[in-house]
């Protein structure tokens, strides 16, 4: 999961409290069904087309899971000191209706929090976190395309995003293209801007009979920075 921009402006969202309230109530269906925990580590945090942190990055992830219900905790932590700034730790819930076709369509939001150390704002605030509501869309295997939009409610910035997943030999590949709707404080744009677009392609490296490591590699640019990445990473799970 790639994610987050240079700083970003912290709008009010819900509010932790009604936050909390929001993953109680998804809580109940989902303790004891599925669990997962892992963690990926990347050369660079890049989100949505903005390097974010300039350093290694280690990305933990938990997540909780009952039929279509899923929520978990996400987070990025900067192996360096200088880019503690861009650590984050996300809560996030999405609902997914598939089809037996393989389509499906999913609902979710995100609570984005910033841990950084000289953050005047604490966990409790309101105004430490930012909420994203989103809907994405995944075609079948006939019309493989996915979809995803992305909006802060009290913002109104928005972020759509298209890809096309496909295959080379055993190598996994994914084409991206993402905009920002207008002029946005989150996102660090004057208007309306191709933010995010490039190819990732993924493999599974054999390391024993038994055991494999996911690898990847992106090619990253963002036309409305002039900038471009090259991102490396890899994931452990139990």
């Amino acid at each position: 999961m790639f994610t987050s921009p240079v700083k970003r402006c912290r709008t009010r969202s819900l509010g932790l409290p009604a936050f909390l309230v929001a993953c109680l109530a998804f809580a109940s269906p989902v303790w004891g069904q599925s669990v997962s925990v892992g963690a990926d580590v990347v050369s660079r945090y890049v989100w949505r087309g903005v390097d974010f942190g300039e350093s290694m990055a280690v990305q933990p992830a938990v997540t909780f899971g009952a039929g279509g219900l899923e929520f978990g905790a996400w987070g990025s932590y900067s192996i360096s000191a200088s880019g503690a700034s861009a650590n984050e730790n996300d809560l996030w819930a999405t609902y997914t209706v598939a089809a037996s076709s393989g389509l499906s369509v999913s609902f979710g939001f995100t609570d984005y929090y910033f841990p950084a150390p000289d953050a005047h704002d604490g966990f409790g605030s309101g105004d430490a976190h930012t909420l994203e509501v989103s809907l994405g869309f995944s075609g079948p295997e006939t019309f493989p395309v996915t979809l995803f939009g992305g909006v802060l409610p009290d913002g109104g910035d928005l972020y759509v995003e298209a890809g096309v997943p496909f295959a080379v030999s055993d190598v996994d590949v994914a084409l991206h293209m993402g905009f920002v709707g207008g002029e946005s404080d989150f996102y660090g744009t004057e208007g309306a801007a191709l933010v995010n677009m490039g190819v990732t392609a993924s493999k599974g490296l054999q390391v024993t009979e038994t055991f494999e490591v996911p690898v990847m590699v992106a090619w990253i640019l963002n036309p409305d920075q002039d900038r471009a990445h090259l991102v490396f990473g890899f994931s452990i799970a139990p």
